[in-house]
């Protein structure tokens, strides 16, 4: 797997351990970064993984008040 690597919205919704139709729902919303391509949601690996260290230090911001 490359930091390149892009994700359909299966992949992304697997390596999030979600459902499909959330992983779709949160990129329709631009909660999750994914660009359109013909329609059908893509995702960068490395967007993804920002997004996550994201979430996870905004949980830690949250805690610390």
């Amino acid at each position: 797997m490359t930091e390149n690597e892009i994700f359909t919205v299966k992949e992304v919704a697997s390596y999030l351990k979600l459902a499909e139709k959330t992983a779709y729902r949160l990129a329709s919303e631009g909660k999750l970064p994914g660009f359109k391509v013909g329609g059908s949601w893509r995702f960068r690996k490395q967007d993804i993984d920002s997004w996550i260290n994201d979430q996870r230090n905004q949980g830690n911001q949250k805690g610390d008040s």
